[in-house]
């Protein structure tokens, strides 16, 4: 039996479903029974009948869905799989801010840990923030973690007042713009299609700015055949899928998240064999982060 046939037959044994981020290995993708960004498989997991969710990401994906669906099982292939901008802000400051500023809404990325949902006002995704930030009665914006993608809303949103974190994605933020520019120079017909965790040179040189699937879809729907793509390059398989007659390159150093490429075939058929793993949440931290990710699934209806 193979790995992949193992994997399928403990998924019906278990009544187990797998999500995976566009950022896992191929051959994670390839046996996915569902495969997206943040905020697509924010949405599947919440109405699954499955009993147990296999999800491929990186430990805060395995929270919000702990978080959405309390009474299932959700278990981590590799609990060592983090993200390091999920961590980047804390309590004190976020505090300290709303005593600062009235009308203040703290806007949290899912991307990030579910004690920092906790302490704020609502989530947000790469694909909805612009969306949900409009929608928002506050004056004064407190985003957190990521300054990149705060000050891409920012730019969108001109009639609010942003205060900014400074947290990053070390992955987008190591794109290098030397780089970029030396691919754009080696292939000149391609447009350069930027995740906006990247920082604000990048951007300014891209053709089209947005989330995961956001880039995907563009890809698809634009009339160009070469595509430039600043972001992490796990992307490429579902890329290339798709669009088989286009040509997708990277920048020469690619960015690569180590966390999502530590899940693999054996591992996902290691937890579902054992059940290790299993994502624990106490209670009123679950209460208290499930708001948020529901203002976020309202907002974005």
């Amino acid at each position: 039996m193979t790995i992949r046939e193992e994997i399928e037959q403990l998924k019906k044994e278990k009544n187990a479903v797998i999500l995976a981020h566009y950022y896992v290995r191929p051959e994670v993708q390839e046996i996915a029974d569902y495969i997206g960004d943040s905020f697509y498989l924010s949405k599947v997991a919440v109405g699954l009948e499955e009993q147990t969710i296999v999800f491929c990401g990186v430990s805060f994906m395995g929270e919000s869905a702990k978080v959405l669906n309390p009474q299932k099982t959700v278990l981590m292939p590799d609990a060592k799989a983090d993200c390091a901008m999920a961590h980047m802000a804390d309590e004190e400051t976020i505090r300290a801010m709303r005593e600062k500023y009235e009308d203040l809404a703290v806007v949290c990325y899912i991307n990030s840990t579910a004690e920092l949902k906790r302490l704020s006002d609502v989530c947000v995704t790469s694909a909805n923030a612009v969306r949900i930030v409009k929608a928002l009665p506050n004056k004064n914006i407190f985003f957190i973690p990521d300054r990149n993608l705060a000050h891409f809303v920012s730019e969108q949103t001109p009639e609010k007042n942003f205060v900014y974190n400074e947290g990053y994605c070390p992955i987008h933020e190591k794109v290098k713009i030397e780089e970029l520019k030396q691919a754009k120079a080696e292939h000149p017909n391609a447009e350069v299609l930027t995740h906006p965790e990247c920082p604000k040179d990048l951007l300014d040189l891209s053709d089209y700015i947005g989330s995961t699937s956001g880039i995907i879809d563009y890809a698809g729907e634009s009339d160009a055949e070469e595509f430039i793509i600043c972001t992490e390059n796990g992307v490429r398989y579902e890329l290339e899928k798709r669009y088989p007659d286009k040509k997708f390159y990277f920048t020469k150093t690619e960015p690569v998240c180590e966390d999502m490429k530590m899940i693999t075939l054996e591992k996902i058929a290691h937890v579902l064999k054992t059940g290790e793993n299993e994502v624990q949440m106490e209670d009123a931290l679950r209460s208290a982060s499930r708001k948020p990710l529901e203002k976020m699934l309202d907002l974005a209806k």
